[in-house]
C-alpha cells in the first residue's frame, strides 16, 4: 500500500488507530480558538483528493462548531404565540456546512473550494476547510484552479460539496431521471 492508502487505513478508525496521539490532538484542538489557520492539512490525502495543492493561494483552516440540534432563536417572549415562535424548526443545515460558512466569513478573501470532516468529541465538531485565494496571482495564472476566482458566495449559496448534499441534489430516488431542484419542488412533484 501507499502512504495516502495507509493513511485513510488510519483516519478510517482514528480513536482506535491512533490512541493517546488522538487523545492529545483533541485537547489541544479544544483549547485552540473556533477558527484557526493551519500550514498544511490533518488529513493529506482527503485534502489532495478535494483539489488542495501545497502552493500559494490555498489555505487550510480548522473550523470547530459546537454540537446539538441548532434550534432558531426564540423571538420576544411578550404578546406572542408560542406556536408561532418557531423553536420547534431546525435548521436545515449540516455542521459541514455551517464550518464552511464561518471559515468564509473569517477570510472574506479567499473562496470555499471543500471540505472535509476531522473529528468530534461530545461538545465539538471539527472540520477543516480548503480555500483559496481569489486574487493570487499563481491562482490566476494556473489554468485549472482559475475558474474559482470568478465565483463569489459558493458557501453561502450552497454551492459548494456540502450545499448540494443538504439541498439534496445529490439524490436521484424515486425514479428521477435527473438530480431534483430542491427539496419543496419534488416534494410538489408527487
Amino acid at each position: 500500500m501507499g502512504f495516502y492508502q495507509n493513511m485513510r487505513e488510519l483516519w478510517t478508525k482514528p480513536k482506535k488507530n491512533l490512541g493517546a496521539l488522538w487523545r492529545e490532538k483533541l485537547i489541544a484542538w479544544r483549547r485552540d480558538p473556533a477558527t484557526v489557520r493551519l500550514a498544511k492539512p490533518t488529513r493529506i490525502d482527503r485534502a489532495r483528493s478535494l483539489g488542495y495543492k501545497a502552493k500559494q493561494g490555498y489555505l487550510i483552516v480548522r473550523q470547530r462548531i459546537l454540537r446539538g440540534p441548532h434550534k432558531r432563536p426564540r423571538k420576544g417572549r411578550r404578546g406572542r404565540r408560542s406556536k408561532h415562535a418557531g423553536r420547534t424548526m431546525f435548521l436545515r443545515k449540516d455542521y459541514r456546512l455551517i464550518a464552511e460558512e464561518r471559515a468564509k466569513k473569517a477570510f472574506p478573501n479567499c473562496e470555499v473550494l471543500n471540505s472535509y470532516f476531522v473529528a468530534k468529541d461530545g461538545r465539538y465538531c471539527w472540520h477543516e476547510i480548503i480555500l483559496v485565494d481569489r486574487a493570487h496571482p499563481a491562482i490566476l495564472a494556473d489554468e485549472r484552479s482559475k475558474w474559482i476566482a470568478f465565483k463569489r458566495g459558493r458557501a453561502s449559496r450552497g454551492l459548494t460539496s456540502a450545499g448540494k448534499k443538504v439541498r439534496g441534489l445529490r439524490h436521484k430516488g424515486m425514479g428521477a431521471e435527473k438530480a431534483r431542484p430542491s427539496r419543496r419542488a419534488h416534494s410538489r412533484t408527487l
